[in-house]
Protein backbone atom coordinates (compact mmCIF):
# COMPACT_ATOMS: atom_id res chain seq x y z
CA UNK A 1 0.00 0.00 0.00
CA UNK A 2 1.42 3.85 -0.67
CA UNK A 3 1.58 6.00 2.39
CA UNK A 4 -0.58 8.62 3.33
CA UNK A 5 0.59 12.73 2.31
CA UNK A 6 0.14 15.37 4.82
CA UNK A 7 0.28 18.70 3.65
CA UNK A 8 0.39 21.56 6.22
CA UNK A 9 2.46 24.38 7.27
CA UNK A 10 1.77 23.88 10.95
CA UNK A 11 4.49 21.69 12.19
CA UNK A 12 2.41 20.59 14.79
CA UNK A 13 -0.27 19.39 13.11
CA UNK A 14 1.61 17.07 11.01
CA UNK A 15 3.28 15.80 13.95
CA UNK A 16 0.37 14.52 15.55
CA UNK A 17 -1.23 12.96 12.28
CA UNK A 18 2.11 11.22 11.33
CA UNK A 19 2.21 9.91 15.05
CA UNK A 20 -1.50 8.90 14.46
CA UNK A 21 -1.03 7.58 11.36
CA UNK A 22 2.04 4.99 12.46
CA UNK A 23 0.44 3.67 15.27
CA UNK A 24 -2.71 2.79 12.87
CA UNK A 25 -0.12 0.76 10.72
CA UNK A 26 -0.06 3.54 8.23
CA UNK A 27 3.32 5.01 6.53
CA UNK A 28 3.14 8.99 5.98
CA UNK A 29 4.97 11.10 4.17
CA UNK A 30 4.51 14.54 5.21
CA UNK A 31 5.20 18.05 3.14
CA UNK A 32 4.75 21.93 4.44
CA UNK A 33 3.61 23.40 1.36
CA UNK A 34 1.38 22.42 -2.07
CA UNK A 35 4.79 22.81 -4.34
CA UNK A 36 6.50 20.24 -2.72
CA UNK A 37 3.40 18.30 -3.10
CA UNK A 38 2.84 19.00 -7.25
CA UNK A 39 6.79 18.39 -7.15
CA UNK A 40 6.15 14.88 -5.61
CA UNK A 41 3.35 13.74 -7.89
CA UNK A 42 6.14 13.48 -10.64
CA UNK A 43 8.15 10.51 -8.94
CA UNK A 44 5.16 8.83 -6.97
CA UNK A 45 1.46 8.53 -5.77
CA UNK A 46 -0.05 8.65 -2.32
CA UNK A 47 -3.24 6.52 -1.28
CA UNK A 48 -4.42 9.57 0.33
CA UNK A 49 -3.83 13.06 0.92
CA UNK A 50 -4.87 15.12 3.32
CA UNK A 51 -4.38 18.92 3.19
CA UNK A 52 -4.69 22.24 4.40
CA UNK A 53 -6.79 24.39 3.03
CA UNK A 54 -5.27 27.29 3.70
CA UNK A 55 -1.50 27.33 3.10
CA UNK A 56 1.65 30.11 1.99
CA UNK A 57 2.44 29.53 -1.21
CA UNK A 58 -0.91 27.72 -2.30
CA UNK A 59 -3.95 26.53 -1.00
CA UNK A 60 -5.45 23.12 -0.51
CA UNK A 61 -8.60 23.85 -3.01
CA UNK A 62 -6.40 24.57 -5.79
CA UNK A 63 -4.23 21.64 -5.06
CA UNK A 64 -7.13 19.12 -4.88
CA UNK A 65 -8.06 21.01 -8.52
CA UNK A 66 -4.74 19.68 -9.53
CA UNK A 67 -5.07 15.99 -8.27
CA UNK A 68 -8.96 15.83 -9.67
CA UNK A 69 -7.56 16.30 -13.37
CA UNK A 70 -4.46 14.28 -13.15
CA UNK A 71 -5.09 11.83 -10.40
CA UNK A 72 -8.75 11.72 -10.29
CA UNK A 73 -8.55 8.30 -8.27
CA UNK A 74 -6.42 9.63 -5.27
CA UNK A 75 -9.18 10.66 -2.28
CA UNK A 76 -8.78 14.04 -1.06
CA UNK A 77 -9.04 15.27 2.32
CA UNK A 78 -9.27 18.66 3.56
CA UNK A 79 -8.44 20.30 6.63
CA UNK A 80 -10.16 23.63 7.57
CA UNK A 81 -11.09 25.68 10.21
CA UNK A 82 -14.40 26.19 12.07
CA UNK A 83 -14.62 29.43 10.38
CA UNK A 84 -13.78 28.31 6.54
CA UNK A 85 -16.55 25.52 6.31
CA UNK A 86 -17.89 27.58 3.24
CA UNK A 87 -14.46 26.63 1.64
CA UNK A 88 -14.57 23.33 2.74
CA UNK A 89 -18.35 23.01 1.19
CA UNK A 90 -16.92 23.62 -2.20
CA UNK A 91 -14.16 21.64 -1.60
CA UNK A 92 -16.36 18.79 -1.18
CA UNK A 93 -18.22 20.22 -4.36
CA UNK A 94 -15.01 19.99 -6.34
CA UNK A 95 -14.46 16.25 -5.65
CA UNK A 96 -12.82 15.71 -2.15
CA UNK A 97 -13.55 12.82 -0.39
CA UNK A 98 -14.48 14.68 2.76
CA UNK A 99 -13.07 17.48 5.34
CA UNK A 100 -12.11 17.90 8.62
CA UNK A 101 -12.64 20.55 10.86
CA UNK A 102 -10.07 22.30 12.75
CA UNK A 103 -9.70 21.49 15.52
CA UNK A 104 -10.18 17.79 15.43
CA UNK A 105 -10.51 14.34 17.26
CA UNK A 106 -7.29 12.38 16.40
CA UNK A 107 -9.04 9.06 16.57
CA UNK A 108 -11.66 10.25 14.55
CA UNK A 109 -9.92 11.91 11.84
CA UNK A 110 -7.60 8.64 11.68
CA UNK A 111 -10.99 6.67 11.26
CA UNK A 112 -12.09 9.04 8.59
CA UNK A 113 -8.38 8.24 6.26
CA UNK A 114 -8.65 4.68 7.15
CA UNK A 115 -12.51 4.89 5.45
CA UNK A 116 -10.56 6.94 2.27
CA UNK A 117 -7.61 3.94 2.03
CA UNK A 118 -10.50 1.63 2.18
CA UNK A 119 -11.90 3.72 -0.78
CA UNK A 120 -9.10 3.84 -2.73
CA UNK A 121 -8.26 0.28 -2.64
CA UNK A 122 -11.25 -1.05 -3.69
CA UNK A 123 -11.26 1.21 -6.88
CA UNK A 124 -7.42 -0.21 -7.09
CA UNK A 125 -8.91 -3.44 -6.59
CA UNK A 126 -11.42 -2.73 -9.15
CA UNK A 127 -9.44 -0.89 -11.85
CA UNK A 128 -6.89 -4.26 -11.84
CA UNK A 129 -9.57 -6.36 -12.78
CA UNK A 130 -10.73 -3.93 -15.41
CA UNK A 131 -6.94 -4.12 -17.03
CA UNK A 132 -6.80 -7.75 -16.65
CA UNK A 133 -10.03 -8.08 -18.09
CA UNK A 134 -9.71 -9.92 -21.88
CA UNK A 135 -10.72 -7.56 -24.67
CA UNK A 136 -14.08 -9.19 -26.22
CA UNK A 137 -14.15 -12.16 -28.02
CA UNK A 138 -16.03 -12.63 -31.09
CA UNK A 139 -15.72 -13.88 -34.80
CA UNK A 140 -19.15 -14.12 -35.45
CA UNK A 141 -21.04 -11.22 -37.32
CA UNK A 142 -22.73 -10.12 -34.95
CA UNK A 143 -20.49 -9.36 -32.47
CA UNK A 144 -18.05 -7.81 -35.26
CA UNK A 145 -20.57 -5.15 -35.88
CA UNK A 146 -20.50 -4.65 -31.85
CA UNK A 147 -16.85 -3.67 -32.32
CA UNK A 148 -17.49 -1.39 -35.09
CA UNK A 149 -19.97 0.58 -33.01
CA UNK A 150 -17.51 0.37 -30.22
CA UNK A 151 -15.16 1.89 -32.68
CA UNK A 152 -16.96 4.62 -33.91
CA UNK A 153 -18.04 5.27 -30.04
CA UNK A 154 -14.85 5.28 -29.37
CA UNK A 155 -13.92 9.50 -28.79
CA UNK A 156 -17.99 10.19 -28.23
CA UNK A 157 -19.37 10.73 -24.97
CA UNK A 158 -22.94 9.68 -26.22
CA UNK A 159 -24.97 8.12 -23.42
CA UNK A 160 -24.90 4.65 -25.13
CA UNK A 161 -27.69 1.81 -23.98
CA UNK A 162 -26.90 -1.92 -24.20
CA UNK A 163 -29.41 -4.39 -24.49
CA UNK A 164 -29.03 -7.94 -25.03
CA UNK A 165 -29.94 -10.94 -22.59
CA UNK A 166 -28.42 -11.77 -18.67
CA UNK A 167 -24.86 -13.00 -19.67
CA UNK A 168 -24.42 -11.53 -22.38
CA UNK A 169 -21.29 -9.63 -21.84
CA UNK A 170 -22.93 -5.53 -21.54
CA UNK A 171 -20.18 -5.03 -18.85
CA UNK A 172 -17.79 -6.08 -20.91
CA UNK A 173 -18.89 -3.45 -23.62
CA UNK A 174 -19.36 -0.84 -21.22
CA UNK A 175 -15.93 -1.26 -19.90
CA UNK A 176 -14.31 -1.40 -23.86
CA UNK A 177 -16.69 1.84 -24.58
CA UNK A 178 -15.05 3.41 -20.91
CA UNK A 179 -11.40 2.10 -21.86
CA UNK A 180 -11.24 3.37 -25.56
CA UNK A 181 -13.01 6.95 -24.54
CA UNK A 182 -11.18 10.49 -23.85
CA UNK A 183 -12.78 9.25 -20.08
CA UNK A 184 -10.35 6.12 -19.89
CA UNK A 185 -8.10 7.61 -17.62
CA UNK A 186 -11.01 8.20 -14.89
CA UNK A 187 -12.79 5.70 -12.88
CA UNK A 188 -14.99 3.26 -14.24
CA UNK A 189 -18.33 2.38 -11.72
CA UNK A 190 -20.51 0.03 -12.10
CA UNK A 191 -23.80 -0.90 -10.09
CA UNK A 192 -26.30 -3.45 -10.47
CA UNK A 193 -29.76 -1.63 -9.90
CA UNK A 194 -31.55 -5.00 -9.75
CA UNK A 195 -29.48 -6.05 -7.04
CA UNK A 196 -29.65 -3.07 -4.66
CA UNK A 197 -32.86 -2.61 -2.45
CA UNK A 198 -35.03 0.02 -3.40
CA UNK A 199 -34.66 1.41 -0.03
CA UNK A 200 -31.03 1.73 -0.48
CA UNK A 201 -30.50 2.25 -3.96
CA UNK A 202 -30.91 6.07 -3.24
CA UNK A 203 -28.30 6.49 -1.18
CA UNK A 204 -26.10 3.98 -3.36
CA UNK A 205 -26.06 6.25 -6.39
CA UNK A 206 -26.62 9.32 -4.76
CA UNK A 207 -24.27 9.24 -1.17
CA UNK A 208 -25.80 10.42 1.73
CA UNK A 209 -25.22 13.25 4.38
CA UNK A 210 -24.35 12.24 8.04
CA UNK A 211 -27.63 11.91 10.22
CA UNK A 212 -29.45 11.88 6.74
CA UNK A 213 -31.76 8.72 8.02
CA UNK A 214 -30.90 5.91 10.52
CA UNK A 215 -27.79 4.32 10.98
CA UNK A 216 -26.02 7.28 8.62
CA UNK A 217 -23.23 7.83 11.37
CA UNK A 218 -20.78 9.05 8.30
CA UNK A 219 -20.96 10.84 5.44
CA UNK A 220 -21.05 8.69 2.08
CA UNK A 221 -19.51 9.06 -1.35
CA UNK A 222 -22.25 7.55 -4.15
CA UNK A 223 -21.39 6.10 -7.32
CA UNK A 224 -22.21 9.40 -8.98
CA UNK A 225 -19.51 10.91 -6.70
CA UNK A 226 -17.01 8.04 -7.53
CA UNK A 227 -17.48 7.77 -10.97
CA UNK A 228 -16.47 11.68 -11.42
CA UNK A 229 -15.00 12.22 -14.46
CA UNK A 230 -15.46 8.53 -15.65
CA UNK A 231 -18.32 6.39 -16.65
CA UNK A 232 -20.93 4.92 -14.66
CA UNK A 233 -22.49 2.12 -15.58
CA UNK A 234 -26.16 1.63 -14.49
CA UNK A 235 -26.93 -2.51 -14.99
CA UNK A 236 -30.26 -3.57 -15.31
CA UNK A 237 -31.94 0.08 -15.30
CA UNK A 238 -35.31 -1.65 -16.47
CA UNK A 239 -35.31 -2.38 -13.02
CA UNK A 240 -34.89 1.31 -11.54
CA UNK A 241 -38.24 2.20 -9.21
CA UNK A 242 -39.65 5.02 -10.86
CA UNK A 243 -39.23 7.46 -8.21
CA UNK A 244 -35.53 7.27 -8.92
CA UNK A 245 -35.81 7.13 -12.28
CA UNK A 246 -36.97 10.33 -11.51
CA UNK A 247 -33.70 11.57 -9.75
CA UNK A 248 -32.28 9.64 -12.52
CA UNK A 249 -33.85 11.85 -15.20
CA UNK A 250 -32.47 15.39 -13.96
CA UNK A 251 -29.22 14.23 -13.26
CA UNK A 252 -28.96 13.64 -17.08
CA UNK A 253 -30.78 16.92 -17.79
CA UNK A 254 -28.95 19.26 -15.91
CA UNK A 255 -26.06 17.58 -14.28
CA UNK A 256 -26.79 18.09 -10.85
CA UNK A 257 -27.78 15.79 -7.68
CA UNK A 258 -28.19 16.13 -3.83
CA UNK A 259 -27.11 13.80 -1.61
CA UNK A 260 -29.68 12.22 0.56
CA UNK A 261 -30.72 14.88 3.01
CA UNK A 262 -28.20 17.24 1.52
CA UNK A 263 -28.64 21.09 0.65
CA UNK A 264 -25.94 21.63 -1.85
CA UNK A 265 -26.00 20.85 -5.22
CA UNK A 266 -23.31 18.55 -6.83
CA UNK A 267 -22.26 19.15 -10.54
CA UNK A 268 -21.75 15.89 -12.03
CA UNK A 269 -18.86 14.83 -14.97
CA UNK A 270 -20.28 11.56 -15.81
CA UNK A 271 -20.88 9.49 -18.81
CA UNK A 272 -23.32 7.86 -18.24
CA UNK A 273 -24.57 4.11 -19.84
CA UNK A 274 -26.90 1.60 -19.15
CA UNK A 275 -27.75 -1.49 -19.57
CA UNK A 276 -31.26 -3.90 -19.44
CA UNK A 277 -32.36 -7.30 -20.74
CA UNK A 278 -35.69 -6.43 -20.94
CA UNK A 279 -38.08 -4.67 -23.49
CA UNK A 280 -37.58 -0.79 -22.63
CA UNK A 281 -40.06 0.12 -25.01
CA UNK A 282 -42.82 -2.78 -23.36
CA UNK A 283 -42.25 -1.15 -19.77
CA UNK A 284 -42.64 2.62 -20.71
CA UNK A 285 -46.14 0.79 -22.07
CA UNK A 286 -46.99 -0.58 -19.50
CA UNK A 287 -46.11 2.58 -17.26
CA UNK A 288 -42.89 0.97 -15.19
CA UNK A 289 -40.67 2.96 -17.05
CA UNK A 290 -40.36 6.96 -17.78
CA UNK A 291 -40.76 7.60 -21.52
CA UNK A 292 -38.66 10.42 -21.24
CA UNK A 293 -35.65 8.77 -18.98
CA UNK A 294 -36.17 5.96 -22.02
CA UNK A 295 -35.46 8.67 -24.61
CA UNK A 296 -32.27 10.73 -22.48
CA UNK A 297 -30.89 7.07 -22.44
CA UNK A 298 -31.59 5.82 -25.83
CA UNK A 299 -29.45 8.29 -27.59
CA UNK A 300 -27.11 5.07 -29.38
CA UNK A 301 -28.07 1.43 -28.52
CA UNK A 302 -26.08 -1.43 -28.80
CA UNK A 303 -27.81 -4.77 -29.09
CA UNK A 304 -25.54 -7.99 -27.71
CA UNK A 305 -26.37 -11.44 -29.49
CA UNK A 306 -27.00 -14.13 -27.38
CA UNK A 307 -24.56 -17.08 -27.62
CA UNK A 308 -26.96 -18.83 -29.69
CA UNK A 309 -26.42 -16.57 -32.54
CA UNK A 310 -22.60 -16.88 -32.47
CA UNK A 311 -21.78 -20.84 -31.86
CA UNK A 312 -18.24 -19.71 -34.01
CA UNK A 313 -17.23 -18.10 -31.14
CA UNK A 314 -18.33 -20.61 -28.38
CA UNK A 315 -14.39 -22.89 -29.35
CA UNK A 316 -12.36 -19.62 -28.11
CA UNK A 317 -14.21 -18.79 -25.70
CA UNK A 318 -13.74 -22.43 -24.17
CA UNK A 319 -10.39 -22.08 -24.27
CA UNK A 320 -10.32 -18.54 -22.81
CA UNK A 321 -11.98 -19.56 -19.67
CA UNK A 322 -10.79 -22.99 -19.20
CA UNK A 323 -6.90 -20.92 -19.16
CA UNK A 324 -8.73 -18.17 -16.90
CA UNK A 325 -10.24 -20.56 -14.41
CA UNK A 326 -6.55 -22.75 -13.98
CA UNK A 327 -4.70 -19.24 -13.63
CA UNK A 328 -7.40 -18.17 -11.14
CA UNK A 329 -6.57 -21.56 -9.42
CA UNK A 330 -3.37 -22.10 -9.89
CA UNK A 331 -2.96 -25.19 -11.47
CA UNK A 332 -2.61 -27.00 -15.42
CA UNK A 333 -5.19 -25.52 -17.72
CA UNK A 334 -7.70 -28.74 -18.98
CA UNK A 335 -7.61 -28.56 -22.15
CA UNK A 336 -10.90 -29.66 -24.28
CA UNK A 337 -11.68 -32.50 -27.20
CA UNK A 338 -13.14 -31.89 -30.36
CA UNK A 339 -15.97 -34.16 -29.96
CA UNK A 340 -16.78 -32.51 -26.28
CA UNK A 341 -16.34 -28.74 -28.25
CA UNK A 342 -18.96 -29.89 -30.90
CA UNK A 343 -21.09 -30.49 -28.07
CA UNK A 344 -21.11 -27.40 -26.12
CA UNK A 345 -21.66 -25.77 -29.90
CA UNK A 346 -24.51 -27.61 -30.05
CA UNK A 347 -26.09 -26.65 -26.44
CA UNK A 348 -28.15 -23.63 -26.44
CA UNK A 349 -26.70 -22.12 -23.58
CA UNK A 350 -29.83 -19.64 -21.92
CA UNK A 351 -27.70 -17.81 -19.89
CA UNK A 352 -25.34 -16.91 -22.48
CA UNK A 353 -21.34 -16.43 -22.08
CA UNK A 354 -21.85 -15.89 -18.19
CA UNK A 355 -22.90 -20.06 -18.27
CA UNK A 356 -20.44 -20.96 -20.01
CA UNK A 357 -17.91 -19.23 -17.75
CA UNK A 358 -19.39 -21.33 -15.14
CA UNK A 359 -19.34 -24.50 -17.02
CA UNK A 360 -15.51 -23.95 -17.76
CA UNK A 361 -14.89 -22.87 -13.85
CA UNK A 362 -17.06 -26.29 -13.02
CA UNK A 363 -14.97 -28.13 -15.71
CA UNK A 364 -11.37 -27.41 -13.98
CA UNK A 365 -12.21 -28.00 -10.78
CA UNK A 366 -14.49 -31.51 -11.78
CA UNK A 367 -12.80 -33.27 -14.45
CA UNK A 368 -10.97 -36.15 -13.46
CA UNK A 369 -7.85 -35.90 -16.47
CA UNK A 370 -6.19 -33.06 -18.14
CA UNK A 371 -8.14 -33.26 -21.39
CA UNK A 372 -11.95 -32.92 -21.19
CA UNK A 373 -13.80 -35.85 -23.04
CA UNK A 374 -17.71 -35.34 -23.68
CA UNK A 375 -18.23 -37.86 -20.74
CA UNK A 376 -17.23 -35.06 -18.47
CA UNK A 377 -19.67 -32.45 -19.25
CA UNK A 378 -22.20 -32.05 -16.87
CA UNK A 379 -25.65 -34.56 -17.71
CA UNK A 380 -27.60 -31.78 -19.01
CA UNK A 381 -25.41 -31.10 -21.77
CA UNK A 382 -24.34 -35.05 -23.02
CA UNK A 383 -25.80 -36.67 -25.50
CA UNK A 384 -26.09 -39.69 -23.97
CA UNK A 385 -27.24 -40.12 -20.18
CA UNK A 386 -24.39 -40.48 -17.88
CA UNK A 387 -23.17 -44.36 -16.94
CA UNK A 388 -23.80 -45.71 -13.35
CA UNK A 389 -21.12 -44.99 -11.11
CA UNK A 390 -19.18 -42.54 -13.10
CA UNK A 391 -16.80 -41.19 -11.25
CA UNK A 392 -17.52 -37.08 -11.77
CA UNK A 393 -20.42 -35.81 -9.76
CA UNK A 394 -23.15 -33.97 -11.68
CA UNK A 395 -23.23 -30.14 -11.54
CA UNK A 396 -26.78 -30.82 -9.54
CA UNK A 397 -24.70 -32.81 -7.05
CA UNK A 398 -22.08 -30.96 -6.46
CA UNK A 399 -24.23 -28.19 -5.40
CA UNK A 400 -26.28 -30.99 -3.24
CA UNK A 401 -22.91 -31.50 -1.59
CA UNK A 402 -21.65 -30.20 1.67
CA UNK A 403 -18.58 -29.89 3.26
CA UNK A 404 -17.63 -33.03 5.47
CA UNK A 405 -19.42 -35.27 2.95
CA UNK A 406 -23.17 -34.42 4.16
CA UNK A 407 -25.62 -34.31 1.32
CA UNK A 408 -28.63 -31.65 1.68
CA UNK A 409 -31.54 -32.09 -0.77
CA UNK A 410 -31.83 -30.03 -3.64
CA UNK A 411 -35.61 -29.44 -3.67
CA UNK A 412 -38.69 -31.29 -2.17
CA UNK A 413 -38.19 -34.37 -3.98
CA UNK A 414 -34.38 -34.76 -4.27
CA UNK A 415 -32.68 -38.09 -3.96
CA UNK A 416 -29.38 -38.28 -1.54
CA UNK A 417 -26.09 -38.37 -3.49
CA UNK A 418 -25.83 -42.13 -4.63
CA UNK A 419 -22.96 -43.72 -2.48
CA UNK A 420 -20.71 -44.10 -5.36
CA UNK A 421 -20.67 -40.93 -7.02
CA UNK A 422 -20.00 -39.36 -3.10
CA UNK A 423 -17.51 -41.89 -2.27
CA UNK A 424 -15.26 -41.37 -4.93
CA UNK A 425 -16.00 -37.58 -4.85
CA UNK A 426 -14.46 -37.56 -1.10
CA UNK A 427 -11.88 -40.05 -2.49
CA UNK A 428 -10.63 -37.28 -4.86
CA UNK A 429 -10.47 -34.84 -2.63
CA UNK A 430 -8.57 -36.70 -0.09
CA UNK A 431 -6.13 -37.74 -3.32
CA UNK A 432 -6.30 -33.90 -4.23
CA UNK A 433 -5.15 -32.86 -0.34
CA UNK A 434 -2.76 -35.19 -0.32
CA UNK A 435 -0.76 -34.19 -2.87
CA UNK A 436 -0.98 -30.78 -1.85
CA UNK A 437 0.52 -31.46 1.78
CA UNK A 438 3.28 -33.43 -0.10
CA UNK A 439 4.72 -30.86 -2.42
CA UNK A 440 5.58 -28.52 1.16
CA UNK A 441 1.69 -26.36 -0.05
CA UNK A 442 0.42 -24.21 3.46
CA UNK A 443 -3.05 -23.37 4.19
CA UNK A 444 -4.48 -26.72 2.26
CA UNK A 445 -7.73 -26.32 4.21
CA UNK A 446 -8.37 -22.68 3.21
CA UNK A 447 -7.02 -23.33 -0.52
CA UNK A 448 -9.71 -26.47 -0.73
CA UNK A 449 -12.37 -24.66 0.84
CA UNK A 450 -12.15 -22.07 -1.91
CA UNK A 451 -11.75 -24.93 -4.45
CA UNK A 452 -15.00 -26.44 -3.25
CA UNK A 453 -17.31 -23.07 -2.96
CA UNK A 454 -16.18 -22.24 -6.31
CA UNK A 455 -16.93 -25.39 -7.95
CA UNK A 456 -20.86 -24.93 -5.80
CA UNK A 457 -21.31 -21.29 -6.75
CA UNK A 458 -20.50 -22.47 -10.20
CA UNK A 459 -22.97 -25.50 -10.56
CA UNK A 460 -25.45 -23.67 -9.18
CA UNK A 461 -25.16 -20.29 -11.50
CA UNK A 462 -24.76 -23.14 -14.20
CA UNK A 463 -27.84 -24.54 -13.32
CA UNK A 464 -29.73 -21.21 -12.69
CA UNK A 465 -28.38 -19.61 -15.59
CA UNK A 466 -26.49 -16.67 -13.92
CA UNK A 467 -29.68 -15.94 -11.73
CA UNK A 468 -27.86 -15.25 -8.53
CA UNK A 469 -31.13 -14.99 -6.10
CA UNK A 470 -31.82 -18.74 -7.56
CA UNK A 471 -28.77 -19.69 -7.26
CA UNK A 472 -28.76 -18.70 -3.42
CA UNK A 473 -31.90 -20.36 -2.66
CA UNK A 474 -30.58 -23.53 -4.42
CA UNK A 475 -27.39 -23.62 -2.29
CA UNK A 476 -29.51 -22.32 1.35
CA UNK A 477 -27.58 -19.58 1.44
CA UNK A 478 -28.62 -15.43 1.56
CA UNK A 479 -28.59 -12.90 -1.59
CA UNK A 480 -26.34 -11.14 0.05
CA UNK A 481 -23.42 -14.68 0.94
CA UNK A 482 -23.71 -15.55 -2.47
CA UNK A 483 -22.69 -12.12 -3.83
CA UNK A 484 -20.09 -11.18 -1.25
CA UNK A 485 -18.44 -15.14 -1.96
CA UNK A 486 -18.92 -14.72 -5.80
CA UNK A 487 -16.82 -11.29 -5.31
CA UNK A 488 -13.82 -13.17 -3.12
CA UNK A 489 -13.49 -15.82 -5.67
CA UNK A 490 -12.80 -13.93 -8.17
CA UNK A 491 -16.16 -15.01 -9.91
CA UNK A 492 -17.59 -11.73 -10.77
CA UNK A 493 -15.93 -9.89 -14.02
CA UNK A 494 -18.56 -11.79 -16.61
CA UNK A 495 -20.58 -9.02 -18.13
Amino acid sequence: MKPIWVVDDDASIRFVLEKALHKAGLQVRCFSNPRDVLAAFAESCPQVLVSDIRMPGGNGIELLQHIRQSHPAVPVIIMTAYSDLDSAVAALQGGAFDYLSKPFDVDKAVELIGRAVDESLREEQAEEQQNGAPELLGQAPAMQEVFRAIGRLAHSQVTVLITGESGTGKELVARALHKHSPRAGGPFVAINTAAIPRDLLESELFGHERGAFTGAQTMRRGRFEQAEGGTLFLDEIGDMPLELQTRLLRVLSDGHYYRVGGHSAIQSHVRVIAATHQNLEQRVAQGQFREDLFHRLNVIRLRLPPLRERSEDIAPLTRHFLLRSAQQLAVEPKRISAEALQVLQQFAFPGNVRQLENLCQWLTVMAPAQTIQVKDLPPELRPEPAAPGHPVASAAEVAAARPGGEVAPAGPAAAPLPATAGGEWERGVEREALALMRSGMRDVMELLSQRFERAVIAAALAHTHGRRIEAAQKLGIGRNTITRKIHELGMDDAG
